[in-house]
């Protein structure tokens, strides 16, 4: 057997294992999340970290499959960290937004169907939240409009929840 055809297929044992991970993630953290009650949109964002984690995970074991060294791997996992690790201190970059998206995930109280309205000297909005993800806030506002706003934003700008979406 050729060496190309070996790396096929462990690559293909890879992309197999990721989809068998993927759906096995999705389905034993959505049971185990559901015995804690917790609402609906905290599971679905808890199920997306995993998911990346398991993306991460692929793409790691597909780099060395392919030929790229163990201290390469350390290297680029290293730089990654460190990019992590400036979004915390960075104010306007995207790698902020997502730091900032885990801080508002654990710490803030606004969740997924709470009415906000942001409080801003120069330009106030309100809407009800429709997602929240690793960027932004989506509003929907009553005109029907969507307002992303940074995940960043949010934690700089004061933020009045105007009524509180019953827990599921």
């Amino acid at each position: 057997m050729k060496q190309y055809e070996l790396k096929l297929i462990e690559t293909l044992l890879v992309i197999v294992a990721y989809i068998g991970a993927y759906y096995i993630n999705k389905s034993l953290i959505d049971r185990v999340l559901k015995r804690t009650q917790l609402p609906r949109a905290r599971r679905k964002i808890i199920v997306r970290a995993f998911n990346l984690l398991s993306v991460i995970t692929s793409a790691v074991f597909l780099a060395a499959i392919w030929g790229l060294r163990q201290s390469e791997i350390a290297v680029f996992v290293s730089t990654i960290i460190t990019a992590m690790g400036i979004a915390f201190f960075a104010q306007w970059s995207l790698l902020s937004n997502i730091t900032s998206s885990i801080l508002i995930f654990f710490n803030h109280p606004m969740k997924i169907g709470d009415h906000i309205k942001v409080l801003d000297k120069d330009y106030p909005f309100e809407g009800e939240i429709t997602d929240l993800s690793y960027f932004f806030v989506y509003l929907k506002t009553t005109s029907g409009e969507l307002i992303t706003v940074p995940n960043s934003l949010v934690l700089q700008k004061s933020i009045s929840i105007i009524t509180k979406k019953q827990q599921a």
